[in-house]
């Protein structure tokens, strides 16, 4: 093995990834779903009383498997960073034009004690560094709230899983099509919120 030559071992090593220390105020980011889209959704008339449930499952990177098939996909990300104040996989579709970042989440139902047909909303909360356009989709089975999102700053977007069957398997994501960079924090799915018409 060869001797490094002197000057070479003097050289400063600096970190690839410098420690982010940035604080996120997650309050700033609001739903996509507003109290009159639930109305809409849910066929009801008048004024509204929402009753939100907490999540049953929420994935993040330091968080990546739950129960069952529940999982994440990453994709094209440039960094996951876990030793962050706030967790995150930062994304830039500038830096892998090849292929379209994407986070995606499988879930499964009956690994969770649920046995009967329910309606799950699976929501995406991400940050954008400017404009971005994204598809969100989800399957194998028909899903509510998909299609192209423009977003630009604090973000989280929901896909809804009508009438699921406790044994299907499900997959929901977002994938950059357009836009800067952005992070994702955390992927969770609950049920919808109680609404109640007053």
């Amino acid at each position: 093995m060869k001797d490094t030559p002197a000057k070479a071992a003097g050289k400063k090593v600096t970190e690839v990834e410098r420690f982010d220390k940035r604080s996120v105020n997650f309050t700033k980011f609001k739903p996509d779903l507003t109290a009159k889209d639930l109305q809409k959704l849910f066929g009801r008339t008048g004024r509204l009383v929402v009753f939100p449930f907490g999540p049953i499952e929420t994935l993040s990177p330091t968080r990546t498997i739950g129960r069952g098939r529940t999982n994440l996909t990453i994709i094209m990300s440039t960094i996951v960073q876990i030793d962050s104040n706030i967790p995150n996989a930062t994304f830039d579709r500038r830096a892998t034009p090849s292929r379209n970042p994407v986070i995606q989440m499988h879930f499964e139902p009956i690994a969770y004690g649920i046995t009967s047909v329910a309606t799950y909303i699976m929501e995406f909360t991400i940050q954008t560094f400017g404009q971005s356009t994204f598809t969100l989709s989800g399957g194998p089975v028909p899903v509510t709230n998909a299609g192209t999102k423009v977003l630009n700053g604090p973000a989280k977007v929901s896909l809804i899983f009508p009438n699921l069957s406790p044994v299907q398997q499900v997959f929901g994501f977002m994938e950059q099509t357009a836009g800067s960079a952005w992070s994702w924090f955390s992927t969770s799915v609950q049920f919808p919120p109680i609404v109640i018409s007053q």
